[in-house]
C-alpha cells in the first residue's frame, strides 16, 4: 500500500493511504542504520510504501520504503549537534511567521531559514504577524524589514492572525498546495491555522511574559487536510536553526542578492570577506546590500552557531 505520512511521533507514524484511510504505522529497524544521519528517518510529508502484518490477533502496519523526496526542510538537531532533524518533506512552499517582539524573531534566524529553503528550492513567504499590536516605532521597524526582504525578492505579507487581517491572502496562496508553517514558539502559527480553518481548533498558548517566548503547543509536526483544497503542516516552534551540509563556497549562492553580483567579484572563488575588488563588499559599503544580511552570511561562514538569536537592529 502507498500513503503519505501525516504525523510522526518518532516511534509511530500516522499514514493516509491512497483510499483516504488512516493507519498507525511502525518502521523496521533497518531505516535507522541506512546511512540516514537524521534523528527522524521518516518525516511528515513523506510518501511511503507500507504493509499490513498479522502479529498474533493484531494487525500491524509496517513501513517498508520511503519514496524519493522532492525536497525537505532540514536543520541541525538541538540536542545532538552532529545529527540533523528533517522537519517536513515534499513541500510546495513554506510560510515563515515573523514577529518583532513577543517573541522577537531576529534577522539571523530568518536568514538561516531562507538559506536552507533556497538550498532545497522551496519557495518561502514571510508572514509578519501581530500587526494589530505594534506601536508607531515598531511599525517603522516592521516596514524596514518588509522592504528589506521584498527588495531581495521574497513575498512578504503583513497579517494579524488573531483578527483575521490579510488571512485571505494567505489562503489564496495555499490553494492546491502542501504548505508548512514555521517560526518560533508563540509567533502565532496555530492561531493562523485556526483563522484559516476554524474547525481544527488547534491549541494556542499565551506568551511567557518572563522570557517573552512562546510556550510549545505543537509537540510534533502534523499535516492537516483543509476544506479549501489545501494541506498544511503545522510544526513545533523552532528555537535555533543550524544549517546543514553546506560548503563555505556555496553559502553565498543561497543569498539571492549576493548571487546576482558574484560574477563581478575579481576572484571567482571570492568568499566576500577580505578579498580585493569584491562586488558584495562594494555593494555593502554603498548600502545596496543590507548589513544584517551580510552579518548573517559571515556567521554562517564562520560557524558562529550560538549567535543566531542576536538582535542585529540594536547594532544598526
Amino acid at each position: 500500500m502507498q500513503g503519505t505520512v501525516y504525523k510522526s511521533t518518532g516511534s509511530w507514524y500516522t499514514v493516509k493511504s491512497e483510499d483516504g484511510s488512516f493507519y498507525e504505522c511502525r518502521i523496521k529497524g533497518k531505516f535507522r542504520i541506512k546511512g540516514i544521519k537524521s534523528t527522524n528517518p521518516i518525516a511528515v510529508g513523506d510518501e511511503v510504501i507500507f504493509d499490513l502484518e498479522k502479529v498474533g490477533d493484531e494487525t500491524v502496519a509496517v513501513i517498508r520504503e520511503i519514496k524519493e523526496r522532492k525536497n525537505y526542510i532540514i536543520r541541525k538537531s538541538v540536542n545532538l549537534s552532529k545529527q540533523t532533524h528533517i522537519i517536513a518533506t515534499n513541500l510546495d512552499q513554506v510560510f515563515l511567521l515573523v514577529t518583532l517582539n513577543n517573541p522577537p524573531t531576529f534577522t539571523s534566524f530568518i536568514d538561516r531559514f531562507l538559506v536552507t529553503a533556497e538550498a532545497y528550492d522551496i519557495p518561502v513567504v514571510l508572514l509578519f504577524n501581530k500587526m494589530d499590536v505594534y506601536d508607531e516605532d515598531e511599525m517603522v521597524e516592521v516596514d524596514y524589514l518588509v522592504q528589506l526582504y521584498r527588495d531581495i525578492g521574497y513575498h512578504c505579507i503583513e497579517i494579524a492572525a488573531k483578527e483575521g487581517d490579510n488571512v485571505d491572502q494567505v489562503r489564496e496562496l495555499m490553494l492546491g498546495k502542501t504548505s508548512m508553517f514555521a517560526g518560533h514558539s508563540g509567533v502565532g502559527k496555530s492561531t493562523l491555522v485556526n483563522a484559516l480553518e476554524p474547525g481544527l481548533k488547534l491549541k494556542t498558548a499565551e506568551i511567557s511574559q518572563q522570557h517573552l517566548q512562546g510556550q510549545h503547543t505543537t509537540t510534533f509536526a502534523e499535516m492537516y487536510d483543509l476544506s479549501f483544497d489545501a494541506r498544511i503542516i503545522d510544526t513545533p516552534g523552532i528555537k535555533g536553526f543550524g544549517i546543514v551540509d553546506m560548503g563555505e563556497d556555496e553559502i553565498g549562492d543561497y543569498f539571492p542578492e549576493f548571487f546576482k553580483l558574484k560574477s563581478e567579484c575579481k576572484f571567482n572563488n571570492c568568499l566576500h570577506l577580505d578579498e580585493p575588488k569584491c562586488a558584495i563588499k562594494n555593494a555593502l559599503e554603498n548600502d545596496a546590500i543590507s548589513w544584517s544580511r551580510y552579518r548573517s552570511y559571515v556567521q554562517m561562514l564562520t560557524g558562529e552557531e550560538d549567535n543566531y538569536r542576536i538582535d542585529i537592529h540594536k547594532e544598526r
